[in-house]
């Protein structure tokens, strides 16, 4: 089980390779959402995600045979950025399975950070396949949430968020494989918040997992929020089964004018991953109105649209 004092220790290792993002506020936003929300700014941490913060705590934990070694992963995009980025700084090769349709963006930044990048079919079988065979080859597999290193380096993100405001009410963040939510429930739960996942409609696999006491498989791959279509790890969700409050769900066009409010407010164009809790924010009035709510805003990588005149 991943303790407080596991991200405290995480935060120390990272510290001087991530950066301590911002956190913006915008009175238009509040007003639009009936809360006070504090964005916690991961969408502008190197590689564009929260991911660098577990990949630079994974990494730095090898010992330095394994690092020539290099590492293996799986990605739609976001966690292979991360893990090359910090490979880069570490001089670990890092190899990525990576779905046919994943995002060319998210590719592309794979590719700028010296990913070898090999080809899978989408879904969580592929996912599985490709990593059992780097397993049987003697790979060192660094998975993108179910790893307690991972984890312990992803609740850093809400780890400073409440040292800047310990005041909040709850903390949000997008569910995806769990790394994340899991990482910030520990957090949460020692500044006396509560904390949410939030998931979409079309991938509410989490959901389902919280309903049924058990891991649920990942639902089709339908949704927009393409850093979320994954099953929850068993580590993560042995955390978030004991620790979150809910898992709130949104609607496709939730999401989508989420993500048109942000950039009206704030002029940050997010992914529509992160701007899932925004989305939540706005739907679940009943539970939001009028609290302080902490929202990690866990990436940027996708294509800003042009500005009006």
């Amino acid at each position: 089980m991943m303790t407080f004092d596991d991200i405290t220790a995480a935060a120390d290792r990272i510290a001087a390779r991530v950066l301590r993002t911002p956190v913006k506020h915008s009175a238009a936003l509040d007003s639009a959402l009936g809360c006070q929300v504090m964005l916690k700014c991961e969408n502008l941490q190197k590689s564009g995600a929260f991911k660098f913060r577990g990949a630079c705590n994974a990494l730095l934990q090898l010992a330095p045979e394994q690092r020539q070694q290099g590492v293996v992963t799986v990605s739609s995009g976001n966690h292979g950025a991360a893990l090359a980025a910090a490979g880069q700084l570490l001089g670990v090769q890092v190899t990525v399975g990576v779905a046919t349709n994943a995002s060319p963006l998210k590719r592309d930044n794979m590719l700028k950070y010296g990913a070898k990048l090999h080809a899978i079919e989408p879904g969580m079988a592929a996912r599985e396949q490709f990593l059992a065979e780097q397993a049987r080859q003697s790979a060192i597999i660094i998975p993108p949430y179910d790893h307690l290193d991972i984890m312990a380096g992803q609740g850093t993100a809400a780890l400073e968020l409440c040292e800047d405001y310990p005041d909040l009410w709850a903390v949000v963040t997008p569910l995806g494989g769990g790394g994340l939510l899991s990482g910030s429930c520990v957090v949460a739960k020692r500044f006396g918040a509560r904390c949410f996942g939030i998931e979409p409609e079309l991938a509410s696999d989490g959901k389902q997992s919280l309903q049924h006491g058990s891991i649920q498989p990942a639902m089709p791959a339908k949704s927009r929020c393409d850093g979320l279509l994954t099953s929850l790890g068993a580590l993560p969700f042995d955390i978030i089964q004991r620790q979150v409050s809910d898992i709130l769900l949104v609607s496709e066009q939730q999401v989508d004018a989420a993500q048109q409010l942000v950039w009206s407010c704030t002029d940050m164009w997010i992914e529509p991953s992160s701007a899932t809790t925004v989305a939540a924010l706005q739907r679940y009035p009943e539970i939001f109105a009028e609290r302080k709510v902490g929202v990690i805003v866990s990436g940027g990588n996708v294509a800003a649209p042009a500005k009006k005149d």
